[in-house]
């Protein structure tokens, strides 16, 4: 059966976006994004000018223009803010990551962040949650997480979990931070990242996930 000219539009956009993720390996994140981007939206683009009376290659560059903003998300100011935070935290044992969802996520391990069974910080997590406050601004949205191993009961985890997480909340918005864009969650043992069954384990389960997004997502 022959290839129709949507069914082109819709293998060479798909292509591209496919091609561009995996092998552009000299483009910045925000590059892959705004080009991975344009690859989809031209995908939708073109079923939009199939629907609309077969203007395939308008509804592609339609969807293209849309498709590269949606691919934006993960904006240089956001890139640069992972860099800096890595920079900050080198050594400390801190993960700093981009999420699926174009979050950046900074993951702070029980070695210097609290005491088992405690919801003090440790100076070593201030050491880090300072420069993160000051390299924030006012349009971002931080989202503080809580979690502990499986040790104590199912409801004490939990409540210590949210304290821990309003512990980092605070000192937060008394480095400057405004409180209406810190936001605190408390999963308590449910989910863990590693055995509970192991003292190690234990100790990478007993954490706190920091992320800042850009206020486009606040509503996510």
């Amino acid at each position: 059966m022959a290839i129709t000219f949507t069914s082109r539009t819709l293998i060479a956009a798909s292509t591209a976006a496919a091609l561009c993720l995996g092998g552009c390996a000299d483009m910045s994140a925000t590059q892959k994004g705004t080009a991975a981007g344009a690859g989809i939206g031209a995908v939708g683009g073109a079923v939009i000018g199939k629907m609309a009376g077969g203007r395939t290659g308008a509804g592609a560059v339609i969807g293209g223009a849309v498709g590269a903003v949606a691919g934006n998300i993960w904006s240089k100011r956001m890139e640069e803010k992972r860099v800096a935070m890595e920079q900050a935290t080198k050594g400390t044992g801190v993960d700093v990551s981009r999420t699926a969802d174009n979050q950046l996520k900074v993951n702070v391990p029980s070695d210097i962040s609290f005491a088992s069974g405690s919801a003090a910080l440790k100076p070593e997590l201030t050491s880090v949650l300072s420069p993160f406050a000051h390299g924030l601004d006012n349009t971002v949205i931080v989202q503080v997480v809580g979690h502990t191993d499986s040790q104590g009961g199912e409801s004490y985890n939990q409540t210590l979990s949210l304290h821990r997480a309003e512990s980092v909340r605070n000192y937060l918005v008394g480095q400057g931070v405004p409180s209406s864009r810190v936001l605190t969650d408390g999963r308590g043992e449910t989910q863990p990242i590693a055995d509970n069954a192991t003292a190690e384990g234990r100790a990478k389960n007993r954490r706190v996930e920091i992320f800042l997004r850009e206020p486009e997502k606040a509503g996510s």
